[in-house]
């Protein structure tokens, strides 16, 4: 049985301006690839959302919607009430209205991929400042202070003036996040973070992250680590084939799924 999920209604402005994230039958097609295919969900501050689903499911292909690396063929999406703005292009695809305010929205969202991204030729510090002063125009000063303390934060002071190319896959997933920190994010996007770790280096990723939930930080994380999600998030949202099977909570989602592709899922991964 395929559970069935009620589109989420227009919202008032009231309702729209409390949300972080809104999403709103979202379709994404790659040519004749139809990787989205309506999906809509809404995070609020505070909340963890956690995207699961099977390889090829669209995870990863919303994250990128929602922070603009990729343009949805349609759909809405506001960010901090303010929908994003696109045109289409004659060719059934869509492009940015405004390129400046997709530079503002990406300023309120942090997003931390599979494969760490550090700038090689720069250390550690020199990473998590680079945006802060050379996009926001933050003081350098300033900025290295701030990322000093994200640095402690994660556990990773001591190896400031560190190249990545002299971490451990952990400490650079960890200097990552640090790095997404610094722009002082409203959203923290998590692209299954952990993916490409050893298995002994995952707990330390997972430990920053379960730290930030709990300092109430809003967070979209795509993860196959099952056990964390229903530890840490407060809403799950089961992907399957680009289409939202089905979502609630996590004792619901995990506890008694109602979806037999959910359950199946589980079977799979648990």
């Amino acid at each position: 049985m395929t559970a069935t999920i009620k589109a989420i209604p227009r919202q008032t402005v009231a309702n729209i301006a409390a949300e972080a994230i809104h999403v709103e039958h979202l379709h994404k097609k790659f040519g004749a690839l139809h990787v989205l295919k309506g999906v809509s969900l809404s995070a609020r501050d505070g909340d963890v959302v956690a995207i699961i689903g099977g390889s090829g499911s669209g995870k990863s292909t919303l994250l990128r919607c929602i922070n603009c690396l990729e343009n949805p063929t349609s759909g809405i999406i506001r960010v901090n009430g303010e929908e994003i703005r696109l045109k289409h292009d004659g060719n059934g695809s869509t492009e940015p209205r405004d390129r400046k305010q997709i530079e503002r929205i990406r300023s309120r969202l942090g997003m931390v991929f599979q494969s760490f991204n550090l700038w090689s030729h720069m250390t550690l510090i020199e990473n998590v400042i680079e945006v802060p002063v050379h996009v926001l125009g933050v003081k350098r000063e300033a900025a290295v202070a701030e990322a000093e303390k994200l640095l402690a934060r994660v556990g990773l002071l001591e190896k400031r003036d560190v190249y990545p190319a002299f971490l451990s896959g952990g400490q650079q997933q960890r200097g990552a996040i640090a790095r997404a920190l610094a722009v002082q994010p409203r959203v923290m996007l998590f692209d299954e973070p952990t993916s490409a770790l050893d298995p002994e280096l995952v707990g330390e990723v997972l430990g920053v992250i379960g730290g930030l939930a709990r300092e109430g930080r809003t967070m979209i994380l795509v993860t196959h680590e099952m056990k964390f999600a229903r530890e840490v998030a407060t809403h799950v949202v089961f992907l399957h084939e680009g289409r939202l099977e089905e979502q609630g909570s996590p004792d619901a989602i995990f506890g008694s799924p109602k979806s037999e592709r959910l359950q199946q899922f589980i079977r799979r991964v648990t």
